[in-house]
């Protein structure tokens, strides 16, 4: 009986879960070892050296992830070089918020678009850093056989950082490179990342939203997609060629390699490979996970997201001032509001409780197979299925109360930012020595002094009218939905004093708050008080709100160091059960590749949906009183009069299309290229039916959204006129076959 079970623990377990080609975001060291010749079979020209050198220049080089500071640890989007003078293209909600940034009522940029026709043009965005990957490695073996097995939880972590310090500072040559190390496979093996970064980032050209957010979110996440979701920057270096801030001294970057572009229309079955910086999968997640996401994590999220934005999108649509200000805040909370919708629907549609819980039973039937596996496997998912079951009580509730209290008005997160002030005042306060008060005012003197740098930048994207309804919109939530007992004091006095009206509770809260407008706080950091402080309500608030949340997060965290020890051995366990078996590592933003084919879906029974998407569907879908859908009148013209240039066929315009490839978060703004590594498009989006592909992929139903590079170049060169831009493109178009002799055609036609 042993065996019969053991035999049939092994079909399940190879059979069901076999890595398809199109399956994996795979690390480039080890390409020519696991890929190559699958790529290879399926359309891939390029040979190794060519995808990925440390030497010289190659496909790699032309990758870049996009982030905000000097020395990210992670990435955003993907943004890929076009040209020898350093021009990037990604999406158009990649470059979103620093499109806002420079917007105006009276230069709306997100509106009307933007192009730069020269490099005096282009628009500096401070903050925006673009890394490009050096080189990559493999260091398990310097850190593994170094940490004791006896080692856990906290001890264990400062035995990895301490070895992890002492390797970044050998590997970035005195602060030339950004040295990333990061944990893979739940812990079981290490990389090394060395970037160069660079951080003179310039906005060259974007699209009006009604191209580049074409749909909105009605069409977030959805197929037939018609988005021209594309922007354009640039890097720029110091003379020399090195990174540097921004200068006006400072000349466009010249790549080590850049994507040329092909025209080429695009055709079902093509080879598809797509680089970029995947932010994170949970591909190992077992079934007591999943059932806690379910259960727990997803509808507290999705309710507090949704009054949130119910509020924003009332404010945004009635004062185009707001719309501007809060368009990139909206997007970013509403993209991940859609998320998490769909995923939470796609883990039940697709049954992968199931599927993972059967999994886990032929795992565990592999373990108790073997007393030495029994021994180190044999309990480890009863710790991840009791940690799951701990935790799950109070979690829906704290992610709720985070939601909609500290995390609800932004007043109360800016009051919050204040603490520290209070902090060294009570410090000053309370020292009786001289000299040692010196130094604590010196230390109000600073925290005064950086609370004053940051005014400009709480108060530029903000509107207190919208926010004071955010507030009264959340307080109501957490007050009706988070248990009495944490329940903020002034809080519950308020609700007494004005009858259960939230609208008058946030009145009085932003009319006495030091903190709801530019001018008040700017009065109270010339004179700072304690006492102040201490009756300021949206600072109490925010002290009690956050007190509370604490105090109820106290129980989540329990027995996290277990449970990081049964992940690693559970995941350990699954690679020594499938010795034979390619295993690609959950995302976690570093440089990854996927591989696959242009591709269509049926979604469900009866519908077909094709790989292709057109202009006609965009001039279809026009709605000129719906937002989402208002479509520019020089679009229209171009449409109407067919004129297409070169990057039209048969009298069509391809918008976007879809491939099989393994992407997400992270990945938007990622080159889509053919097997010569040749710009096809630019992925921007996945397919609502595969939403909980982070947790399981999808074959039959998995795609990417591309768009087309058509498309884009359409855009730039006969809507916006900037065809100075599409001179500085490598542009490859395969000469058409020639016709055959005259002799050689009568042998066809008879």
């Amino acid at each position: 009986m042993k065996k019969l079970s053991y035999l049939l623990a092994f079909i399940i377990l190879f059979g069901g879960i076999k890595v398809k080609a199109d399956e994996g975001m795979w690390l480039p060291i080890f390409l020519e070892r696991l890929n190559y010749v699958d790529m290879e079979k399926m359309g891939l020209k390029l040979t190794p050296e060519e995808i990925y050198s440390v030497n010289n220049g190659s496909l790699k080089d032309a990758i870049v992830g996009l982030a905000d500071g000097p020395t990210p640890q992670g990435f955003f989007c993907t943004a890929e070089i076009v040209s020898s003078e350093g021009l990037m293209f990604t999406n158009h909600h990649c470059g979103f918020g620093n499109i806002q940034k420079h917007s105006s009522v009276e230069h709306d940029y997100l509106a009307d678009g933007f192009w730069a026709m020269s490099h005096d043009e282009e628009l500096p965005n401070e903050g925006l850093s673009a890394s490009i990957l050096y080189r990559m490695e493999d260091i398990t073996d310097s850190i593994i056989p170094n940490i004791s097995d006896t080692l856990k939880g906290q001890d264990r972590s400062a035995a990895i950082k301490e070895i992890t310090t002492r390797i970044k500072k050998n590997s970035s040559e005195d602060g030339k490179y950004n040295v990333v190390i990061k944990s893979f496979f739940s812990g079981n093996e290490y990389y090394m990342f060395v970037y160069e970064v660079f951080t003179d980032v310039r906005l060259v050209g974007a699209p009006p939203s009604s191209i580049g957010k074409f749909g909105g979110d009605t069409d977030n996440w959805m197929w037939p997609r018609h988005t021209g979701d594309f922007s354009i920057f640039r890097i720029y270096t110091a003379p020399d060629g090195s990174p540097a801030d921004y200068a006006e001294e400072n000349i466009p970057l010249v790549p080590k390699h850049f994507l040329p572009v092909n025209l080429d229309p695009i055709k079902a079955n093509d080879f598809s490979m797509i680089w970029g910086f995947p932010g994170g999968t949970e591909r190992n997640l077992t079934s007591s996970g999943i059932e806690f996401k379910v259960n727990n994590f997803y509808p507290p999220i999705i309710e507090g997201f949704g009054k949130k934005l119910e509020v924003w999108k009332e404010h945004m649509s009635n004062n185009q001032e707001v719309k501007i200000k809060y368009a990139s805040k909206y997007a970013g909370t509403a993209n991940g509001w859609k998320l998490f919708i769909g995923q939470m629907k796609g883990i039940k549609d697709l049954d992968l409780y199931n599927e993972k819980k059967a999994f886990e039973d032929s795992f565990q039937t592999w373990v108790e197979d073997d007393q030495a596996r029994k021994e180190k496997y044999g309990d480890v998912l009863e710790v991840i299925y009791q940690s799951n079951k701990d935790k799950a009580d109070g979690y829906s509730t704290l992610i709720l109360a985070s939601l909609s209290g500290m995390g609800g008005a932004e007043l109360l997160g800016y009051a919050s930012d204040f603490s520290a002030l209070k902090s060294f005042m009570e410090g000053y306060k309370e020292e009786k020595d001289k000299k040692k008060k010196e130094k604590k005012l010196e230390q109000i003197d600073k925290e005064v002094a950086k609370l004053k740098e940051g005014i400009t930048g709480q108060f530029e994207n903000y509107d207190m009218e919208t926010d004071e309804d955010v507030f009264a919109a959340l307080t109501e939530l957490y007050f009706t939905k988070v248990p009495k007992e944490m329940h903020p004091e002034l809080l519950v006095d308020l609700v007494k004093k004005f009858k259960g009206n939230y609208n008058e509770i946030a009145a009085y809260v932003f009319e006495k708050s030091n903190f709801s407008t530019e001018a008040k706080v700017l009065a109270f950091l010339e004179k700072p008080s304690l006492k102040t402080l201490d009756k300021d309500p949206a600072f109490v608030l925010a002290s009690e709100f956050r007190t509370s949340i604490m105090a109820a997060s106290g129980n989540i965290n329990r027995g996290g160091d277990e449970v990081k020890t049964a992940n690693r051995l559970f995941v350990e366990g699954i690679r020594e059960m499938q010795p034979d078996k390619k295993f690609y590592p959950d995302a976690n933003s570093t440089l990854r590749f996927s591989y696959g084919k242009v591709l269509d879906y049926y979604p469900k029974d009866a519908v077909h949906f094709d790989y292709v998407t057109h202009l006609s569907g965009v001039i279809a879908k026009e709605d000129p009183e719906n937002d989402e859908f208002i479509v520019p009148a020089k679009l229209v013209e171009l449409y109407n009069n067919k004129d297409y240039g070169r990057y039209g066929q048969d009298d069509k315009m391809i918008v976007c299309y879809l491939s099989n490839n393994d992407i997400t978060g992270g990945n938007s703004g990622s080159p889509v290229m053919n097997g010569n590594g040749e710009l096809k498009g630019i992925a921007f989006d996945g397919n609502w039916e595969a939403m909980s592909s982070d947790i399981a992929f999808a074959p039959k139903l998995q795609r990417t959204i591309v768009v087309d590079i058509n498309y884009v170049l359409f855009i730039i060169d006969k809507f916006a006129g900037a065809k100075h831009l599409i001179d500085e493109l490598s542009i490859v178009v395969t000469p058409p076959a020639p016709m055959p002799l005259v002799e050689e055609a009568a042998v066809i036609i008879n």
